[in-house]
């Protein structure tokens, strides 16, 4: 240490400034050995010796040694704690003056006036503010311990940062006394320093928070008369000095608290709790009460589990506490918490001992039942709404697989109906080749024959001009209909079916041609002489083909009305959607494709 300080440096350990005249003086003395290590304290020109081992002080410009013990930092405790540290601890007031007033002593001579003062003041409060390895002051020691004329004497030296410096623990001097319950301590410190009582220590814990947690009234009263806004903050979890003080059953500081702020009561923390949930996990019966009585209500406050006052009593078996809860009017022994347990549940569910009796002749003497037996209306709606949705799915799962069926049979009943037509369709152009050929022959085969030239025998006769006539005719339309099949590209449904509704027109047409030209060719084959068996064929003839075409125009008519009677109907009921419906139904089942 000695042989690293140079001419105008500054000692680390004192704050002094060493000048050149002051080294000149130290180059002179012997180095320090390793286990007596020398502090050199200097102001103009004058030197300061100070040695742990010998515990002497030299002063340079006189020689003058004093054999007094040492007031700097020396390594003796088991913290590497000061001399300082370890008088505070001991509560040694007269050591404490001793240590701070040899500084007085030893500077004697080296300044005046405010020179003197002032460095005087900056060492003592150098050696106060000294931290070990814990990163406590010895005003903390002090605060700890409960050394009030102590803290009184280093509080004159202990700078702001000093007072507020915490230890590696969190805490500053002010809490640890709060803590320990110094309530004297705790008011000098408040009397230097009044917002002190707002610095937290670890987990956001205020000093009136430890102090209602360790049960320390005094301190308590001290706080809440000084500044009542600390009990705003909260710890890190959300819980408040009434939570604390309520879970450990400090019936004093409760009643404290409750007449400082009653609305503390109904604070919740981050579970949702409340201060009567942590009493009620407590011992203390006299709380739960004080709790009770500022505020009725808190006993049926859940938390974010669903679990009242009650169900945690129970659950912790405070037999004493559920007593007082079930005693309350406001009290529903029969609530539900989030896990669809009531409070006799929870207590069917315990280890079988006294407290578990006792907790269940008390619940069912005031009507506690299990959830399985509890009739709930809320149940019962939960239930209906299940049955409701349940009936709701499986209809519209039956309704999905009708559609997906019905959707089925229309696609099966397309292909009929298309097979049909295409069958219906065939057989027309069958026909229709039939007739034409018939026709066709007609002319080569005339009826009373031809002469030698190739005309007609019976071309003058009225009868032969009819059947010419009608037996072209007939020639024409079957061809025409053959030419309409051949031409026609199948595919859809609806424009199939017109189409055959136009060639079976022609086809009737054709057949009445048809009957017209072999009845009036009957006339020329039979002769004069039986003309009535030509009458006959006529008549037998004509009534067949006229019945059967007015029955089927008949029908025909009444089916196209009575369609066009339903499709008003289906649009007055259904709207626009189910008349596209019903056309496309009657797409698919047409009775007559004419």
């Amino acid at each position: 240490m000695g042989f690293g300080i140079k001419p105008g440096m500054r000692d680390l350990e004192t704050g002094l400034r060493l000048s050149s005249s002051a080294s000149c003086l130290y180059e002179l003395q012997p180095p320090p050995s390793p286990t007596t290590p020398t502090l050199v304290l200097s102001n103009s020109g004058k030197t300061l010796l100070v040695s742990n081992s010998s515990k002497s002080l030299v002063l340079s410009n006189s020689g003058k040694r004093f054999d007094k013990k040492k007031y700097v930092k020396q390594v003796t405790g088991r913290h590497n704690d000061t001399e300082l540290h370890l008088a505070a601890q001991r509560g040694d007031l007269t050591a404490v003056r001793q240590i701070l007033g040899e500084i007085d002593a030893q500077m004697v001579g080296t300044l005046s006036g405010a020179d003197f003062d002032a460095e005087v003041a900056e060492i003592r409060s150098a050696i106060v503010n000294e931290v070990n390895e814990l990163g406590e002051t010895a005003l903390f020691t002090a605060a700890e311990k409960g050394h009030l004329a102590i803290v009184k004497e280093l509080l004159q030296y202990s700078t702001k940062e000093g007072m507020t410096m915490k230890n590696r623990s969190g805490f500053d001097p002010f809490h640890i006394a709060a803590s320990q319950g110094h309530e004297a301590i705790v008011q000098v410190l408040l009397d230097h320093d009044p917002g002190l009582s707002k610095t937290v220590g670890p987990s956001n814990a205020t000093p009136i928070i430890s102090a209602a947690t360790r049960g320390h009234i005094g301190v308590v009263n001290v706080l809440l008369s000084t500044d009542s806004s600390s009990l705003e903050i909260s710890r890190s979890n959300g819980k408040n000095a009434l939570h604390l003080a309520a879970r450990q059953g400090h019936v004093e500081i409760v009643k404290a608290l409750l007449r400082k702020d009653p609305q503390l009561a109904r604070r919740n923390d981050k579970k949702g709790q409340t201060a009567l949930h942590m009493a009620v996990k407590g011992t203390s019966c006299e709380v739960v009460k004080l709790l009770l009585k500022a505020d009725p209500a808190l006993v049926m406050l859940p938390d974010r589990f669903g679990n009242t006052a009650l169900h945690i009593a129970t659950r912790k078996r405070r037999a004493e506490i559920v007593n007082e809860l079930v005693l309350l009017p406001d009290t529903n022994v029969n609530a539900l918490s989030r896990d669809h347990k009531t409070a006799y549940d929870i207590a069917e569910g315990l280890p079988l001992s006294e407290e578990t009796s006792e907790i269940k002749e008390c619940l069912a003497r005031y009507g506690a039942v299990s959830a399985n037996d509890l009739n709930q209306p809320r149940d019962e709606l939960r239930k209906t709404v299940k049955e409701i949705k349940k009936d709701v799915h499986i209809q519209l799962e039956q309704a999905r697989k009708t559609n997906r069926n019905m959707n089925g049979i229309a696609k099966e009943l397309r292909k009929l109906h298309r097979a049909g037509i295409n069958n219906a369709t065939n057989s027309i152009t069958v026909v229709a080749v039939l007739f034409a050929t018939v026709a066709f022959a007609a002319i080569f085969t005339v009826p009373g024959g031809d002469d030698d030239t190739g005309m007609a025998v019976m071309v003058g006769s009225p009868s032969f001009q009819v059947f010419f006539i009608f037996n072209a005719i007939a020639l024409f339309t079957s061809l025409a209909v053959v030419v309409v099949q051949i031409t026609v590209v199948r595919g859809e449904t609806k424009s199939e079916r017109r189409v055959v509704e136009v060639i079976n027109k022609l086809m009737w047409l054709a057949s009445v041609c048809t009957t017209i030209a072999f009845i009036s060719s009957s006339y020329i084959v039979v002769g004069r002489r039986n003309r009535w068996a030509a009458v006959l064929i006529s008549i037998i003839g004509g009534l067949t083909m006229t019945g059967i075409l007015g029955s089927m125009t008949y029908y025909v008519i009444k089916y196209k009305r009575v369609r066009r009677v339903r499709k008003k109907m289906k649009l007055m009921r259904n709207g626009n959607n189910l008349c596209r419906h019903s056309e496309s139904d009657s797409e698919v089942n047409p009775i007559y494709a004419i």
